[in-house]
């Protein structure tokens, strides 16, 4: 006799999907703030918005040795980065939307939490030890982000705003490890450690907690 699907099942199986299609919406956002900040052309806005929102996880799958890419296996995602571009460029010239260095944070604040708490669940699964999976959780939040920051000629802010990033996606990823060590599902144990590194940001943003800096 099949037993009906419960929430808490359907959860469990498409839960991490869903917050991996929120994550990627959330840097490709940050992604093509900043390109429209830049005041790229199409061609231009495209390829730092895919950056912001593959690159991370782009990195991660090549040192986990993932085949194929997460990209590659589901290319609708490049199909809806051209159209979100396209669309963008033609709603903000329309609008004449004058874009904020700030706006670009707020979607990046999100995208750090999934991505940070999705990429350690990931390298958990692969059975990788605590240390190196929260690690893997960091570069897939962080490097994205970086690759964006260059290609637009911008130090990575994820290195010279002072502010909580990297470390903050560091202890959060903390949270899925110690999710995991107490057996809860994955997609508690994700949604859990996303928040906790969303608000954490959002508090620092809004806050403006700083970390030490040298002094000359």
């Amino acid at each position: 006799m099949n037993s009906t699907p419960t929430i808490a099942d359907w959860l469990i199986s498409y839960g991490n999907q869903a917050f991996e299609v929120v994550g990627v919406l959330a840097f490709a956002l940050s992604g093509l703030i900043e390109a429209a900040r830049k005041k790229l052309d199409l061609v231009g806005m495209a390829m730092v918005t895919a950056l912001a929102a593959f690159g991370g996880g782009t990195l991660r799958d090549l040192l986990l040795n993932r085949r194929p890419f997460f990209w590659v296996e589901n290319e609708f995602w490049i199909w809806g980065i051209l159209a979100l571009c396209a669309l963008a460029l033609i709603f903000m010239r329309t609008r004449h939307i004058e874009l904020t260095e700030r706006a670009t944070q707020w979607p990046d604040a999100l995208g750090l939490g999934i991505f940070t708490a999705g990429g350690t669940q990931i390298a958990l699964d692969a059975n990788i030890s605590p240390l190196i999976a929260v690690l893997m959780g960091v570069i897939t939040a962080v490097f994205g982000g970086v690759l964006r920051d260059v290609v637009v000629n911008e130090i990575p802010r994820a290195f010279n705003d002072h502010q909580p990033y990297a470390v903050v996606a560091f202890s959060g990823a903390w949270v899925v490890v110690a999710a995991n060590a107490l057996h809860w599902p994955s997609f508690w144990a994700v949604g859990i450690g996303s928040l906790v590194i969303v608000s954490v940001r959002l508090l620092a943003m809004i806050f403006g907690w700083r970390l030490p800096t040298w002094r000359v």
